[in-house]
């Protein structure tokens, strides 16, 4: 994937890659993601509530994030996303409230603007950020798991094996108001972001993610973590964009902007 400019105002430079696979199980898809350099928005949706409901919330999450547009300034940016998410919310409550029970979807979003950066999810889909060669979970799963790990109940290996495991606490859809996490931060030239469903984490561990985000370029390490869930069983639908920051100019020294990409569920 080329590098880009993130946006007329949006003055961050970063290069991307993103992949997206319906498994060995699954018969659909119903993992979307949302690329928009140019805006500084990188998500990852999937949605719940059986096949066809799944993929509809996951799409209508998608397709709210599609009209962010470019922001002025960083809370600008943070505003625009609220607003999408909101919006996408009622839409995922009505059509729930029309088929009679919950059509929704797990989200994760990372935002750059500047030399700045925030994390806003919903559920169990992660954002990692690799810097200076290690690997940080910025989001917190939301979770059955998580919560017991944290009241000290289960340990995070029993976590791994309990079989509630995958049960979220949280996710757009569920609730007539959307409960989000934030984390924000400085963006730093190099800092790698990854951004997955919970399909790549039940098969690939963190060092695994670290080594092919410190090894390869973005594109490159979306399509090896892909392979190697595939390898190993791909239970579930798995999607992944890879972001990372720095100043990357073409050989002929132009900068290149490439517009939003919103690419549906299928094989990379």
């Amino acid at each position: 994937m080329l590098p880009v400019d993130a946006g007329k105002r949006n003055t961050a430079k970063v290069e991307f890659g993103f992949a997206t696979h319906m498994g060995k199980v699954r018969r659909e898809n119903e993992d979307r993601y949302f690329v928009a350099p140019e805006f500084g928005v990188f998500a990852v949706a999937d949605g719940m509530g059986g096949h066809e409901e799944g993929a509809l919330a996951s799409a209508i999450v998608v397709e709210a994030l599609g009209s962010i547009g470019a922001a002025v300034s960083a809370p600008d940016l943070l505003a625009r996303l609220e607003d999408r998410v909101l919006r996408a919310n009622t839409k995922l409550c009505a059509a729930g409230r029309a088929r009679g029970g919950v059509v929704g979807s797990t989200l994760a979003v990372l935002l750059t603007f500047d030399d700045r950066f925030a994390c806003v999810w919903s559920g169990d889909s992660r954002i990692y950020l690799l810097r200076d060669g290690a690997l940080t979970q910025l989001s917190r799963d939301h979770t059955e798991a998580r919560d017991l790990v944290e009241k000290g109940i289960l340990t995070v290996e029993e976590a791994r094996v309990w079989p509630r495991r995958n049960v979220i606490t949280r996710a757009l859809g569920a609730r007539p108001e959307p409960e989000l996490e934030l984390e924000h931060g400085i963006l730093a030239s190099g800092d790698t972001f990854v951004i997955c469903s919970d399909g790549l984490t039940a098969h690939v561990t963190d060092a695994e993610i670290l080594a092919l985000g410190e090894r390869l370029a973005p594109q490159g390490a979306c399509d090896a973590l892909i392979a190697l869930t595939l390898e190993r069983g791909a239970t579930d639908n798995v999607t992944v964009v890879v972001m990372r920051s720095g100043r990357v100019v073409t050989t002929s020294g132009e900068t290149v902007v490439l517009p939003a990409a919103i690419r549906d569920g299928g094989e990379p």
